[in-house]
């Protein structure tokens, strides 16, 4: 291979470039990234950083107020040192190749290690190593590639995006050449001779020519460019058939007026062009209708502890907290909203926000950011901004918690999608061939009505719309998931496990005795301050009955997942758990549920918890058992066994004395036997087992229970209805395959019309967008009707 130097510094390119692909590769020396057209001839480069888009010229100097750090930092969502995170308003977004483009920014840029973009609201959330690249630089490199952010300060604050109205302005330029094109083609429609009009037709057919030229160059320029952005990463998207049949219209009618030997098909053009847009725009106007309170995941329950100015602790509602607020975290509880620490140590977590999983400590008077992880005890922070539940539920969508879980549907539509323009374009090339020989007249008609009238938008459409109104549902039913692929595989379900403390017993119906010595004020004063750390069930209704004492920081605090606390306070030590955990050798089967305490190494005694199972229970398991097997596994003891006994199906099966690890084994042994397997536990303590399971279903109880590992939560008072929810969710998958079965015949039928010559463009434009419209109105009513059954 010929050596050849890199452009910029000179490097030879054999040594230096690192490859990503095929197509590109970067340079050692300055980091330039070249797209390689000919891997067998280098001589051909492609400087990708040179891209069409804005020119050097052009952004050189427009974006040096990024390099104030001020005004970077009010873009920056996250910025924790070396990592940092920015989401972007890119107006410029418009199809599947645009998103592929953007997602795939790493190769570009090694730096950006992940970029994630938001279609509907046309922005993407770009993480990148702040060490390696700069907000500026990142932004250059988008301008520079066709993808210009529109950066507003003012918007940035104020949530406000520009609003584009580029689709209005197309949509009346090409409606006003549409008219003018058809007064002027009267006298073609009927023959009308005369010699006025004879002497002046060149002139009419010119005028059409003219109006024409801003409805192809202006109003059609999206779908060339997408249909070319589509083509330059080797995708064929659906706007290459559409770009294509106007480009022919276009071309075959100039040819024809140039040579003086028909009129052409202006008319056609314009009016194909006018009705795809008219189209595009009530699409819109429809999705935006339907659409309007699908942020359902605004409103799920997450609970946090509020510090009030008196010293109360109260429960509240994060969409509650406002600025200045102060707050209780505690042990491996999530940050909710950006804030400054004020008291205690905090160790955080934050692979929630970047995938990286070491822990940073911090001191009192640091930035903490929402989406944070406490791993050490107990802090209190106070509150810079109001809670963001967009924030919160788009990390819990990140890319570094999704697993393997296959979304049948999308792989359905995207094997549909990459092999529909493919088979379309041999239609029309087939059709189009038949017709010339046979009467040349209707060719192009056919070629056009073909390109335009199939559409796999419908079966694009089916399972998003379907899938997301369902969320929007369940949501308002206090039943939150993830994203719409926990409803497909929620719909495969056939084994289905629940933990029991906490998720079939309800925290505020038990009832707790003591047995053991008197605890002194000392003793009740460690108590009530390690249990305070910790959002274990168990920990929270013993919390909750104890005397109110001084609220002291503790020198140490361990948490071990299920087995106890441990902690110290100046000399003293306490541990609190299971018995062996604390020390403590058990003489006798213990029947009920246990807490044990020992203090500076000497066991005091325990709290005993008779427990009160949820309302509904032995209903909801009585209409699991004829579809699902049945499992309870817990880490208690087998206290409870004669009573679940009673109030269960007797296929149930019962398993106690559970650690964690057993849970996530006896989840894994059932996988490989097949199953399908449902957890329904509480998100801190059954992490392990809720992230192995296909769905994982946290209950909320005012607890904060928002965790990466589960797919749903559950809210405590509609832990009966989770059959229906079921239930519903295989309905939909009904839905879907009915929609595919309906946009299958449309596709049939228009094809049929157009390749027989009966289709006119003209009507094909109007009848794709109203394909598309009639789907997605059809899955939104049959979900509608599907939440009305919920009730």
């Amino acid at each position: 291979m010929e050596h050849k130097s890199c452009f910029h510094c000179g490097l030879e390119a054999e040594t230096s470039p690192i490859l990503f692909d095929n197509k590109t590769f970067c340079c050692n020396g300055c980091k330039t990234v070249y797209e390689i057209f000919s891997l067998n001839d280098l001589t051909c480069y492609y400087d990708l950083q040179q891209a069409p888009g804005a020119t050097p010229k052009e952004i050189e100097g427009k974006y040096d107020f990024l390099d104030n750090e001020k005004i970077a930092e009010k873009l920056l969502e996250f910025n924790d040192g070396n990592i940092k995170i920015v989401s972007l308003y890119i107006p410029h977004i418009h199809c599947s190749s645009c998103i592929w483009i953007l997602e795939n920014l790493n190769k570009l840029l090694p730096a950006v290690s992940s970029s994630l973009v938001n279609f509907g609201e046309k922005t993407v959330r770009i993480t990148f190593n702040g060490d390696d690249l700069t907000l500026k630089q990142l932004v250059k490199l988008l301008s520079s590639i066709g993808y210009e952010p529109y950066i507003s300060l003012e918007n940035y604050e104020t949530g406000k995006k520009k609003i584009d109205r580029s689709l209005i302005y197309k949509l009346g330029i090409s409606g006003f050449a549409f008219g003018n094109v058809m007064f002027l083609s009267f006298p073609e429609y009927f023959q009308v001779e005369g010699f006025w009009l004879e002497q002046y037709k060149h002139v009419f057919r010119w005028l059409m020519f003219a109006f024409s030229l801003p409805v192809v160059f202006y109003a059609a320029q999206d779908y060339f460019i997408s249909a070319y952005k589509g083509l330059r990463s080797k995708l064929l998207n659906i706007d290459v058939p559409i770009a294509l049949g106007i480009l022919v219209l276009f071309l075959r009618s100039t040819t024809e007026i140039v040579l003086d030997i028909g009129t052409g098909f202006f008319d056609s053009l314009t009016g194909l062009v006018f009705f795809l847009l008219l189209g595009k725009f009530f699409q819109q106007k429809t999705y935006a209708f339907l659409s309007f309170e699908r942020d359902y995941k605004s409103y799920f329950p997450i609970g946090i502890t509020k510090i009030s100015k008196e010293g109360k602790e109260e429960s509240v509602q994060v969409y509650d907290i406002k600025k200045g607020d102060r707050l209780l975290i505690r042990n491996e509880e999530l940050i909710p909203v950006d804030c400054i620490l004020i008291k205690g140590t905090a160790r955080i977590d934050y692979s929630f926000v970047t995938g990286e999983s070491e822990a940073v400590s911090k001191l009192s008077g640091d930035k903490l950011f929402a989406g944070g992880k406490q791993l050490d005890g107990i802090i209190e922070v106070d509150v810079l901004k109001s809670v963001e539940q967009s924030y919160l539920t788009q990390l819990w969508s990140n890319d570094v918690f999704k697993t393997n879980k296959e979304d049948a549907f999308t792989t359905l539509t995207n094997k549909i999608s990459k092999h529909f323009t493919i088979a379309i374009l041999l239609i029309a090339a087939i059709s189009t061939s038949f017709w010339l020989f046979y009467d040349s007249s209707k060719a192009l008609n056919v070629f056009t009505a073909v390109l335009i009238i199939a559409c796999p938008c419908a079966i694009a459409l089916s399972a998003p719309f379907t899938l997301g109104n369902l969320l929007r549902i369940l949501g308002k039913k206090k039943f939150y998931l993830k994203n719409a692929s926990v409803i497909e595989q929620l719909a495969k379900i056939n084994t289905v496990i629940f933990d029991k403390t906490g998720t079939l017993t309800a925290n505020k119906g038990s009832k707790i005795t003591y047995e053991g010595d008197t605890l002194t004020v000392d003793d009740e004063l460690l108590l009530k301050n390690t249990l305070r750390g910790s959002n274990h069930p168990l920990s929270r209704a013993l919390y909750d009955i104890l005397d109110e004492h001084e609220i002291v920081t503790l020198d140490d605090y361990k948490e071990h997942l299920g087995k106890g606390i441990e902690a110290q306070y100046h000399s003293r030590q306490i541990k609190i758990g299971s018995a062996s955990f604390v020390g403590h050798q058990v003489e006798s089967a213990t029947i009920n549920t246990a807490v044990h305490v020992s203090t500076n190494s000497k066991y005091k005694g325990k709290f005993t918890f008779y427990n009160a199972y949820r309302k509904g229970l032995s209903k909801l398991f009585n209409s699991l058992k004829h579809d699902y097997d049945l499992a309870i596994i817990s880490g208690d003891n087998e206290g409870e066994k004669n009573n679940l006994t009673k109030l269960l199906p007797s296929k149930t099966k019962l398993l106690f004395n559970q650690k964690p690890d057993d849970k996530l084994e006896y989840i894994k042994y059932h996988q490989s036997e097949g199953a399908k397997v449902l957890m329904v536990g509480d998100g801190l303590n059954d992490a392990g087992a809720l992230a192995q399971s296909d769905v994982g279903i946290a209950i909320s109880e005012n607890v904060n229970v928002f965790s990466p590992a589960c797919d749903a939560i559950l809210d405590a008072s509609k832990f009966n209805q989770l059959y229906n929810y079921i239930n519903a969710s295989k309905s939909a998958i009904k839905i879907i395959k009915w929609s595919f079965i309906l946009s299958f015949f449309y596709n049939v039928i228009g094809l049929y019309f157009a390749t027989t010559g009966q289709l006119a463009p003209v009507i094909a434009a109007i009848l794709m967008p109203l394909s598309s419209i009639s789907i997605v109105v059809f899955t939104t009513i049959a979900t509608n009707f599907l939440g009305k059954k919920l009730e």
